[in-house]
């Protein structure tokens, strides 16, 4: 590239506004644009981010042909996650927007290690290159909590038939060699390739499902029982994964138990509604009273702790067998491992953007343990889903048009919303 681009998009980096930097980014989207459009034989139109900014927008690109072994299904519903919003601000610093420097107009296939300040001085940082493969220079088109109906399946897909009820989560491939793979567990494989803004198998990039179709390979798609409406089953997909899991890998689902729940947005009123499904008695843990009424009366808790108020929390030590802390803002854990009986767990599936301070005394005076988890494996993503139809847990969703998005995202953002948003995209979704 010659200086004055290189200096032209070191500025746009930087977010400076410049003529020169607009008609750069400008014609550089217009290639990626049309390298999206061409990748596959398949047209297909959703909406994107390209900066920062996470404004999304209009975005043609295309789909491959239906494999073999892959479902194609008309979109009809796509839930927006707390983690879409966070990538597409770039706030783990592992997306990459179509600013790029290069005179192959920056269509690597260079895998990003995850980064952050954390990650800079990690000691294990040499194997983060590994295990998250973000792929370089990509309009984030996003979104992985996919519903619709199926359209055509491959030759060699026994599952699915045109006409079923399925969906998409986080993940659309891994190597399926690895011990994680042969358990069950492609969430923690170290190939895993998310829904969206990750290369695939062929080299091409994934992306979600804020567009009009979908295709994945039969392994990767869920069944919708007929009993869960899509729009607030597809949730689900994401939040109801991520708090199924660890009660079930944690031992959290006996009758009886008390179980609390750090936080009461998208994750935590799921987590609420799967451990009432369990038979267990719940605590919700947040900092706002004025959502003990809902937690308790809408949401079937059977307690709620303010964690701002020492002598409800000091009341409460030592009474719970385990808790889910899905808060993804930074905040103390001292207090919520003080909750737990000896022998209790604390299960993180919120993700800070910042380290959290861990203090490792009263862990080992109570034989306590703090465990981390990630979404599911696609077998239990399907019991995951087929529980959830069985005891009539959904998610509660603000149902919203695809030219709304920007806007929830600036409402997810203030937690403004009860409590997951989902776009209609087979009503709203218009091609430009």
């Amino acid at each position: 590239m010659r200086g004055r681009e290189r200096q032209v998009g070191r500025r746009a980096s930087r977010g400076f506004y410049h003529s020169d930097c607009v008609a750069f980014e400008t014609w550089q989207e217009r290639q990626m644009a049309k390298s999206a459009e061409q990748e596959h034989p398949t047209k297909a139109f959703g909406w994107a981010a390209t900066d920062t900014s996470g404004v999304l927008s209009p975005f043609k690109f295309s789909r491959r042909e239906t494999g073999e072994k892959d479902v194609r299904f008309k979109v009809l519903y796509c839930g927006i996650c707390h983690s879409d919003l966070h990538m597409a601000k770039n706030d783990w610093g592992t997306s990459t927007y179509p600013i790029v420097p290069g005179t192959d107009l920056g269509f690597s296939k260079i895998p990003l290690a995850f980064k952050s300040p954390y990650h800079e001085t990690h000691p294990n940082s040499h194997l983060m290159k590994h295990t998250f493969n973000i792929h370089e220079n990509r309009f984030g088109e996003c979104r992985h909590e996919i519903v619709g109906i199926v359209t055509e399946v491959g030759s060699k897909v026994g599952k699915f038939k045109v006409g079923d009820r399925v969906g998409v989560g986080c993940m659309v491939g891994a190597c399926h060699s690895c011990d994680s793979c042969d358990n069950d567990l492609e969430n923690y494989c170290p190939k895993m390739v998310f829904t969206y803004s990750a290369p695939y198998h062929d080299g091409t990039t994934t992306y979600g499902g804020y567009s009009d179709v979908m295709v994945a390979e039969e392994r990767y798609v869920v069944r919708i029982p007929d009993n869960l409406p899509l729009d607030a089953g597809a949730p689900l997909l994401c939040a109801g994964i991520t708090v199924y899991s660890p009660l079930q890998h944690f031992g959290l689902t006996k009758p009886g138990m008390h179980i609390g729940v750090v936080g009461l947005g998208g994750l935590g009123h799921v987590a609420v509604k799967f451990a009432k499904g369990f038979g267990v008695k719940v605590t919700v843990i947040s900092t706002s009273p004025s959502k003990k009424k809902e937690a308790i009366e809408h949401l079937g808790a059977d307690y709620f702790l303010v964690s701002r108020e020492p002598d409800q929390m000091q009341a409460a030590m030592g009474t719970m067998d385990g808790i889910i802390d899905t808060v993804s803002a930074v905040h103390p854990l001292l207090p919520l491992i003080g909750l737990l009986k000896s022998q209790g767990k604390l299960v993180m599936v919120g993700a800070p953007n910042r380290p959290l301070e861990l203090p490792v005394f009263p862990l080992i005076m109570g034989r306590k343990v703090v465990a981390g988890s990630c979404i599911g494996g696609m077998k239990e993503t399907q019991e995951m889903i087929d529980f959830a139809g069985k005891h009539n847990i959904t998610a509660d969703v603000e149902v919203i048009p695809m030219d709304y998005v920007n806007t929830a995202m600036e409402r997810l953002e203030k937690a403004d919303v009860r409590y997951r948003f989902v776009i209609d995209i087979g009503n709203t979704l218009k091609s430009a």
